[in-house]
């Protein structure tokens, strides 16, 4: 595995994402930001954070795929959150654990969060980007 999740002692355990990701492989996977688009490009859960976050996971999932990766091997997943506020975060979490119990990965990468005005369109509430390593 070319990944390696760690919580370091001395900085917090944050149950969303893993503190420092160390990559070993030799090619590098950058996911373009993914919204809650279906295939056919519908927005999916409009107003639902949770179904939102769910469909961009399964979108990445789609994309790692592609090119012959699973989220075993991201290093860095960086979510977009439109007027981002702590409340938000258990439908985050619900939209995220609903993804992975769909696509059979585990929903725990390292993760930046950051708040957002707005993105693509106005329907959208959340983008998700990943950056993955394969061996």
């Amino acid at each position: 595995m070319a990944i390696t999740l760690v919580n370091p002692n001395g900085l917090p355990e944050i149950d969303a994402y893993r503190q420092v990701s160390i990559a070993t492989g030799s090619k590098l996977v950058f996911i373009a930001g993914q919204v809650a688009w279906d295939v056919d490009g519908v927005t999916v859960g409009e107003g639902d954070l949770a179904a939102q976050v769910e469909q961009c996971y399964v979108n990445i999932g789609t994309a790692l795929a592609e090119v012959g990766a699973s989220f075993d091997d991201v290093a860095k997943l960086t979510v977009y959150v439109v007027d981002w506020t702590p409340d938000k975060m258990p439908l985050l979490m619900e939209g995220l654990g609903r993804a992975a119990a769909k696509l059979g990965a585990t929903a725990t990468p390292p993760a930046s969060l950051l708040g957002v005005a707005a993105l693509d369109v106005p329907e959208h509430l959340v983008e998700i980007e990943a950056t993955a390593v394969l061996d």
